[in-house]
């Protein structure tokens, strides 16, 4: 019977269990730390093979900032010249509603840019016209007084010799003769060969042309289209910055654009200003060697506390050849001119732009020195001063997730004998 009929073994196939519980499951969580992990990987092999063969590495780097450099020097040209070309644009908005017409955005921008151009460029045919042949004369002149000052301190000491027989000058004598006659040698040939030895070296001439047009065209199209750019970089924060993060990433950002702007511009103007004014007081005080001593001064001057000291010393010991009184004179016209820069014009251009104390202002002058030289004290105090910056947004966020105020914070140094 049917009921009673034993049911048949299970084939093997019906055995088996169904194909779809065989096939690989996708797991996006594991994916995910297997690339992190391949990355990772990758990223520590390259920092490897880079700390072995840094010689390679380094020279690697310094091609490719080579290559890049006209890209950099014409975004930092853009980025010191938009305040201008800005200042430029709102003066001709402000044409057109006295005038009652519209340019459109794009002309409006593009004037802007020319006129800012051509102010620059008409700078640079004056310096060019003025300013280098003045500062040759005057080394020119320096070198071929160099023997005259020579005599004047061989006579000095050979009056110290008779005045104080005692005293062994001949070791300052000897050297002085043995070094001075090929120190002119080499600042005449110097002067001399300058313009030669650079039309010889046409490939460089012709490199560094071409890098200064490449510059001055990425500048020209940044300024353009600086808010096009503006807006892809927002798009980029936007698209990896946590949306609630970015109201204190927009405050962040435009402090630091504050931070740099404001110190580089008005660090330029500062410069441009005391080396007029030193170049203005030297030649109503008749001191000699003006151009090329304001030249210094105006450029050192960009190097805060340290850079009108900095200046004068080459100025000094130039006028100390010449005449003790004009070496003091110009000391003390240095000095006075420090006090009316520090105390007038540097906190009317530059104001509070860093809001650094003096005693960072003098580390980062101190640790950009040893760094990078004269360009690393340059570039030190608006670096230190975005890191200061950037430091204490971070402590303030760390005080108040603990919950102090800065009043607790004072408390705890009433204890200390403090001069308030």
């Amino acid at each position: 019977m049917k009921e009673t009929e034993t049911k048949k073994a299970p084939r093997f196939t019906e055995a088996m269990p169904p194909r779809e519980s065989q096939r690989f499951i996708k797991n996006s969580r594991y994916f995910t730390i297997c690339v992190y992990g391949v990355v990772m990987l990758l990223i520590t092999a390259v920092i490897f093979k880079a700390i072995i063969d840094f010689d390679k590495t380094k020279a690697w780097f310094g091609q490719v900032l080579g290559m890049l450099s006209p890209f950099f020097f014409g975004a930092l040209l853009a980025y010191v010249l938009n305040p201008l070309v800005h200042t430029f644009y709102r003066g001709i908005g402000f044409l057109q509603k006295k005038a009652k017409f519209k340019l459109r955005h794009g002309l409006h921008t593009i004037l802007s840019i020319l006129i800012t151009y051509l102010i620059i460029f008409g700078c640079l045919v004056l310096i060019l016209l003025y300013v280098v042949p003045e500062v040759a004369k005057s080394f020119m002149d320096f070198v071929n007084y160099i023997p005259t000052a020579y005599d004047m301190l061989i006579e000095i000491l050979e009056g110290l010799q008779e005045r104080y027989p005692e005293m062994d000058l001949e070791l300052i004598i000897e050297p002085l003769n043995d070094v001075i006659p090929d120190l002119i040698n080499y600042l005449r040939n110097l002067a001399v060969n300058t313009v030669p030895a650079l039309f010889t070296v046409s490939v460089s001439i012709v490199s560094w042309i071409v890098n200064l047009l490449i510059s001055i065209i990425v500048s020209i199209y940044m300024l353009y289209d600086k808010r096009r750019l503006m807006l892809t970089a927002w798009r980029v924060i936007c698209a990896f910055v946590p949306k609630k993060r970015l109201p204190a990433c927009q405050q962040i950002l435009s402090e630091c654009n504050r931070l740099l702007g404001n110190y580089v511009v008005g660090a330029f103007m500062d410069a441009t200003l005391v080396g007029i004014l030193c170049f203005t007081l030297m030649n109503i005080l008749r001191l000699p060697y003006a151009p090329i001593i304001s030249l210094v001064v105006g450029l050192t001057n960009m190097i805060p506390y340290f850079g009108p000291f900095i200046g004068a010393v080459p100025g000094v010991v130039i006028l100390l050849f010449i005449s003790p009184i004009k070496a003091f004179t110009f000391a003390l016209m240095i000095l006075c001119m420090q006090q009316i820069d520090g105390l007038i014009i540097a906190p009317r251009i530059l104001g509070l732009s860093t809001g650094m104390r003096p005693l960072w202002i003098i580390l980062a002058i101190t640790v950009g020195g040893y760094v990078g030289g004269v360009v690393g004290m340059l570039l030190g105090v608006p670096t230190v001063a975005v890191l200061s910056y950037l430091f204490d947004l971070y402590l303030q966020y760390r005080l108040s997730k603990k919950k102090i105020t800065d009043d607790q914070v004072a408390d705890l140094i009433k204890g200390y004998d403090l001069d308030d």
